[in-house]
């Protein structure tokens, strides 16, 4: 029979979760070496080769021993078809695997999430908790800072064909920028990357594993939350199965504060439905006690769609004929031993571009990955053809999904259903954007190589829009940025999970500190906002524990 053990005492803090926002949640609290912390992490700790290079990506993404490696329902907008859902399963979570862009979004979406009545959430004011963990290449400025644990480079490496589709971006009326993290990031540039002298860096590396060695702080990896331990509507404590626990006994630990939920867009609404937190009729499905009936777990799922375009070329160097040819990867190894340059140091992306879909947006609308690359998914072998990437994705779709449980096991993956071009809107601006990345490519700066459409190629040669919505259910795939399904908002919302300090309504001492808070989603990859939401979060903890405003 399965017991429960107690581990030593109470903690001031309890955080569930070590990836993006937790490990700089537990680096924050346990600098009061009055607080006692305990962080609980589901994978295991980072100690794996391909967790520090840079383009370990490439073999972290799909691998189960670093990837949870969910997976969505069948898709009516992606024409049927289930997508992979990558989400890291180590410390440091997605951040140990993610493709290391360091991109805030752009002013006018925290101003947005101000104007919903989120008190505190504008652009000027998160813009000092993004400084407040940065170490920016460009230097201290108005909207950078030095010194902190987040290390923000260059790219380590160029290549000639991303130089020419800057190029070709330039012909087609999008202007070269320097700098995409100033609050307006329209144009075409570099992306800035989370390394370190050619290393990765994760949240793990640079604010978890510094704090360790603090008496107060405690990790546990292993750890399978089986769901909240509750005192009436009060959070006291966390519940967990763990590797390696003697006689399969279940362990426990008490919390004298406050619980912190940091597991994700997709653990942490998990957690919350486990334990008695969401739709009333869901939660009765699963047989499970109904703590308390909100609508808003696990609701409000967005994301952003990558349309990924391949274009074959010659007479240009790309990654793929590199990966394989008979020396390439001894070359690669050797430039990257020696000088901690070369394409071992590459993110997924090195060029990025945001632009309208039409000139009727407000702002930019769309953002391009573009990549040197290609391959048919991430987990899989690079084509053996000379080709590029130019992946584009509506950066603020009006789709919503949801996640909910398979079953009353905390082991059994959700059921992710993203609901991906559901609205008339998301269908016509992906239309747009295929015909956008055809105009680019067919610009003269590239035209010396060649490119020659591989996907969605000629089945979606015709222009019509019936056609290029096809064409994008067809090659259309998640670019790993879930948010939404804890949002936060306003009292009078009924999908409000918590309010605007992330406490969760209608459960006293409990918190969700993640990108699930997110009541709309940013303009851009979403590593840097879920880092700040952790660092203003853990300054709104602090905060209340010495009795401010609550």
């Amino acid at each position: 029979m399965n017991r429960t053990e107690a581990i030593s005492g109470d903690y001031d803090y309890i955080i569930v979760g070590a990836g993006s926002a937790g490990c700089l949640l537990a680096n924050r609290l346990s600098a009061d070496p009055d607080k006692r912390v305990l962080i609980l992490e589901a994978g295991g700790r980072d100690n794996w080769i391909w967790f520090h290079i840079p383009v370990g990506y490439l073999f972290a993404i799909g691998n189960p021993r670093s990837d949870w490696c969910f997976k969505t329902e069948p898709e009516p907008g992606l024409n049927g078809r289930s997508v992979n859902y990558p989400r890291g399963k180590v410390i440091g979570g997605s951040s140990a695997i993610n493709a290391m862009i360091y991109m805030r979004g752009q002013s006018a979406d925290y101003d947005h999430w101000r104007q919903l009545g989120l008190a505190g959430w504008g652009w000027n004011d998160v813009l000092p908790f993004f400084k407040r963990h940065e170490n920016h290449f460009l230097g201290e400025s108005a909207v950078h800072a030095v010194g902190g644990e987040w290390n923000i480079e260059a790219p380590r490496v160029r290549w000639d064909l991303l130089d020419a589709f800057r190029a070709a971006a330039g012909q087609a009326g999008i202007k070269s920028i320097s700098d995409f993290n100033c609050g307006d990031n329209e144009g075409c540039g570099a992306f800035h990357v989370n390394q370190k002298r050619g290393r990765r860096v994760s949240t793990a590396s640079a604010f978890l594993k510094p704090a360790l060695h603090r008496a107060n702080l405690r990790l546990e990896t292993g750890c399978l939350v089986e769901g909240l331990v509750l005192d009436g509507r009060r959070a006291a404590g966390v519940r967990w199965r763990q590797d390696g626990a003697a006689n399969g006994a279940t362990r426990s630990a008490r919390c004298r504060g406050e619980v912190v939920l940091a597991a994700g867009s997709i653990g942490s609404p998990q957690i919350l439905l486990l334990s008695g937190i969401g739709p009333a009729e869901h939660l009765r499905e699963h047989g499970i006690p109904i703590v308390l009936d909100r609508p808003g777990v696990g609701s409000n799922l967005h994301d952003h769609l990558q349309l990924r375009l391949i274009y074959k070329v010659d007479g240009i160097a790309t990654l793929n004929e590199t990966y394989h040819s008979r020396f390439g990867a001894a070359r690669m190894v050797a430039q990257y031993a020696l000088f901690r340059r070369g394409p071992l140091t590459m993110a997924p992306s090195q060029l990025g571009l945001f632009t309208r879909s039409d000139p009727d947006q407000e702002r930019a609308n769309l953002e391009y990955h573009i990549q040197p690359l290609s391959l048919d998914r991430f987990g899989e072998p690079l084509h053996k053809f000379p080709a590029f990437t130019a992946s584009v994705c509506n950066l603020r779709p009006t789709s919503r999904g949801s996640l909910r449980l398979r079953s009353r096991d905390p082991a059994a993956a959700p059921a992710i259903k993203p609901n991906y071009l559901a609205t008339d809107e998301d269908r016509h601006i992906a239309a747009c954007a295929i015909r956008l990345t055809r105009h680019i490519a067919a610009q003269p700066a590239l035209a010396p190589f060649h490119p020659d459409e591989y996907l969605p190629g000629p089945s979606a040669a015709n222009d019509s829009e019936a056609a290029l919505v096809k064409a994008a259910g067809d090659i259309g795939t998640t670019i790993f940025h879930p948010v939404g399904t804890a949002k936060m908002g306003l009292a009078s919302d009924p999908l409000t999970v918590v309010d605007d300090r992330l406490r969760v309504a209608g459960i006293e001492r409990l918190r969700v500190i993640d990108a699930s808070v997110m009541p709309a989603i940013t303009s851009g990859n979403t590593a840097a906002p879920t880092m700040m939401i952790a660092e203003k979060g853990a300054a709104m903890l602090r905060e209340d524990a010495k009795g401010r405003p609550s």
